[in-house]
């Protein structure tokens, strides 16, 4: 089979397409799927350069999001069967044209739902639901301030709180992206380029402030977002675009009473620590599924930004590091 494949770390552009042996199910949980759609990530390339949290054993192929059609199942899969179309979360493998993988971390996905689009569904709208429903407990009309709304992370947890009852608040810079939030019916759009979203904030909400903050972002937007929180405000840490990793100002979480915390979808999948895969696999599955039933009843809408084809892998990933996409860039496999 064709796959992408990285045999030392290296700069992403620098993958090589090759063929190698196709994969062969490995255990009773297995699952072997044609891979026919997989999304394009910033953190890949800190991956294929060695400078994430998790090393894959040298040579693979990255990608860790992908959609297809299921070519076999392992004798103790019960929710699976031969040409279901599917989505999953893989350690690494997603840049090639089959994969094995356990099926605790397989879906179907609904013939009436498109199937490219469903990458956006196991890491994507995962992290934006866990912290939303998980670690930040939103109840319906809580203000929610959301920063890089028009990312993959950032996109998927608007529709989420709009789908439980929130006021967003949605953060994005530039006109073109505004717009794009307006027309998905975010009820406060904020252009950080044009002002900060600060002073957006405090007069948007009279000075009342937002119940909860998601943030990407980190650095002095996570300085700034501090002050935008009510009192009994919850501030969600989620990444770190800016670069920096800022520190908590501790005297102001005294002195509003708000708490800051993490959220790593990550933890739920096997990619902490500790590998607790198995202990979160019925959590996750819930929350994929309630994602899924969301989308068939139209209360959410992955968008899918491009989709190019596997060769054109450096140009994919120049539309996400160029921040050019709103919503998921997708390789067609």
């Amino acid at each position: 089979m064709k796959a992408l494949i990285c045999e030392s770390w290296r700069p992403f552009d620098e993958l090589e397409l090759k063929t190698v042996p196709e994969p062969a199910l490995d255990g009773p949980g297995d699952v072997r799927i044609r891979i026919l759609h997989s999304g394009v990530s910033f953190a890949t390339t800190l991956v294929v350069q060695g400078k994430y949290q998790r090393k894959p054993p040298l040579p693979f192929a990255p990608g860790t999001e992908i959609a297809g059609e299921v070519l076999e199942v392992g004798a103790e899969v019960r929710h699976l069967a031969v040409g279901d179309r599917v989505c999953a979360v893989l350690d690494w493998g997603g840049y090639a044209e089959q994969v094995v993988v356990h099926a605790r971390h397989v879906l179907p996905v609904p013939e009436s739902l498109p199937l490219e689009a469903s990458v956006a569904l196991p890491i994507s709208y995962m992290t934006a639901y866990g912290a939303l429903v998980w670690r930040a407990k939103v109840r319906p009309g809580e203000r929610v301030l959301i920063h890089g709304a028009a990312g993959g992370v950032g996109l998927a947890a608007v529709e989420i709180a709009l789908a439980l009852g929130c006021e967003v608040y949605a953060v994005v810079r530039g006109e073109r992206k505004a717009a794009f939030l307006r027309e998905r019916s975010a009820q406060h759009v904020i252009d950080s380029s044009a002002q900060p979203f600060r002073d957006a904030v405090e007069s948007l909400t009279r000075g009342e402030g937002v119940h909860v903050v998601l943030d990407t972002i980190g650095g002095s937007v996570f300085r700034e977002s501090l002050r935008c929180l009510q009192l009994d405000g919850r501030h969600i840490v989620i990444g770190f675009a800016q670069g920096e990793i800022p520190q908590v100002p501790a005297n102001i979480l005294l002195l509003k009473n708000i708490s800051v915390s993490g959220f790593n979808v990550g933890q739920y999948i096997g990619w902490g620590v500790v590998d607790e895969r198995e202990r979160y696999a019925g959590t996750y599955r819930r929350g994929m599924e309630q994602l899924i039933n969301w989308w068939a009843d139209g209360r959410i809408a992955p968008k899918v930004h491009a989709r190019l084809p596997l060769g054109q892998f450096r140009e994919a990933m120049a539309k996400v590091t160029g921040r050019e996409a709103i919503g998921r860039v997708v390789l067609d496999i």
